[in-house]
């Protein structure tokens, strides 16, 4: 009995037993996850350290107020061109519509399409034989009745012998006259007619008005045209010299009129539409003479030669007029300029190496360098770059550029020479060949 009852003990304890491993596989599981965190925790701390670290040391050179290296620039006195940008379009001088002033059928056509025309030279002919036909009908018409003005010339001759001597009646002798006055009519009458008629024959052979460059053709030879015909035969544009027209705001028309007043005319370059590469150089001499009240501007006229014909007409241009130059003026570059809420100032280096804001006055300015009316003297030192951490009393540093701009030559100098000798090819045989292996001679005395 006493057997019995402990064999069901022992069951009952290893059925209690049995339960036991889940807790250690689950503790397992939750000491690698941990491990895996922490791994992952130390690669992440790893990598943002050195970032944060710059962050906090660079809010710590904002905040401590340490050296500010700056670029600077120094203030001197030279000549300041006043130069005014403006808008403008390539217009022809002459641009000539060439139409037909006869009918008839083209018989010829003596010019490419683009080719450079002169005054005078025949461009196309239109068959001239009906109004040469015309034009010999009305000069035969002509001679005869010069010849009936002739005879009766002759006849108020004898009827006015004959009216002195009583041996006709003045009836027929003043009759005779007015034969001669009509005939006269008559004649002159035919001569217009042949004037007429001669124009008609000039007319077939188009002849060119003026220099130009001959655009594309219209109608060819066989086709028949008219007076007057709408599209015309082709376009002549005179290509040298051509113009540019722009327009100034009428706030600088005061200053340009007069500066074109006194000198006669004023220097123009015209730039590409991008405003980045200059395409010819000219001269304006005149100006309108009202100001176009929807726009508020005036319309000026330049001249250029267009010797190479970089000009074209209806390009647009970006017209650069030289107003006047001004000498010994004071200039600075032209980004050393800041904004404030007072205006505009400049940041200038004092002999102790710190900044201060100084206010000045500008007066011309261009891409480069702009004119100081008032603030500044000969020889001051303003900030060029750098300004965006400055203030007042900030101490700066300059640095050498002249340094580093030679060490930045020699290395380029030192890397050409190499590429020279690649491409001479390999190096002497009698040069010692640099290895890694310690026991070689070449290597001896350094060790």
């Amino acid at each position: 009995m006493d057997q019995q009852t402990a064999d069901s003990n022992d069951r009952l304890t290893n059925n209690t037993a049995q339960p036991s491993p889940p807790p250690v596989r689950s503790r397992r599981r939750w000491i690698l996850w941990g491990i895996v965190l922490l791994v992952a925790f130390l690669i992440l701390f790893a990598v943002f350290r050195p970032h944060g670290a710059t962050h906090k040391h660079a809010r710590g050179t904002a905040a401590d107020g340490s050296v500010q290296p700056v670029a600077v620039a120094t203030a001197h006195i030279g000549d300041m061109p006043v130069i005014f940008q403006e808008i403008g379009t390539v217009v022809p001088i002459t641009n000539v519509t060439i139409t037909p002033r006869v009918n008839g059928h083209i018989a010829a056509v003596y010019y490419q399409e683009g080719q450079h025309v002169h005054k005078g030279d025949e461009l196309e002919l239109i068959d001239p034989r009906p109004y040469e036909a015309t034009l010999a009908q009305y000069r035969g018409t002509l001679a005869a009745d010069i010849a009936q003005l002739e005879k009766a010339r002759v006849d108020n001759a004898r009827y006015q012998r004959l009216i002195k001597q009583n041996s006709t009646s003045a009836m027929t002798a003043r009759d005779q006259e007015f034969t001669v006055q009509q005939l006269e009519g008559q004649v002159e009458y035919d001569r217009a007619n042949v004037r007429n008629a001669e124009l008609n024959v000039m007319y077939c052979h188009i002849i060119a008005p003026v220099d130009g460059r001959v655009g594309i053709r219209v109608l060819d030879m066989g086709n028949y045209v008219t007076a007057g015909q709408s599209g015309g035969l082709t376009i002549l544009t005179q290509m040298q010299p051509i113009s540019v027209i722009f327009t100034v705001p009428q706030n600088q028309l005061d200053e340009v009129a007069t500066h074109l007043r006194e000198s006669g005319e004023l220097k123009v370059e015209a730039w590409n539409s991008d405003n980045t590469q200059k395409i010819a150089t000219g001269t304006v001499k005149a100006l309108d003479s009202q100001i176009d009240t929807s726009t508020g501007t005036v319309r000026m006229r330049g001249i250029f030669p267009n010797e190479d014909e970089r000009l074209f007409p209806n390009q647009f241009v970006n017209p650069h007029l030289l107003v006047t130059t001004l000498h010994n003026a004071l200039l600075i570059p032209g980004n050393a300029l800041q904004t404030g809420p007072d205006g505009r100032f400049v940041y200038r280096v004092k002999s102790d190496m710190t900044v201060e804001t100084v206010p000045v006055t500008v007066g011309a300015t261009d891409s480069t360098n702009a004119v100081i009316q008032k603030g500044l003297s000969e020889g001051d030192r303003v900030v060029t770059d750098g300004v965006s951490h400055l203030r007042p009393g900030q101490k700066v540093s300059i640095p050498d550029t002249s340094s580093a701009a030679k060490q930045t030559s020699e290395a380029e100098q030192q890397t050409a020479g190499q590429h020279r000798r690649h491409r001479n090819g390999q190096q002497s045989s009698d040069a010692p060949q640099r290895t890694n292996d310690p026991s070689s001679p070449a290597d001896t005395g350094n060790h």
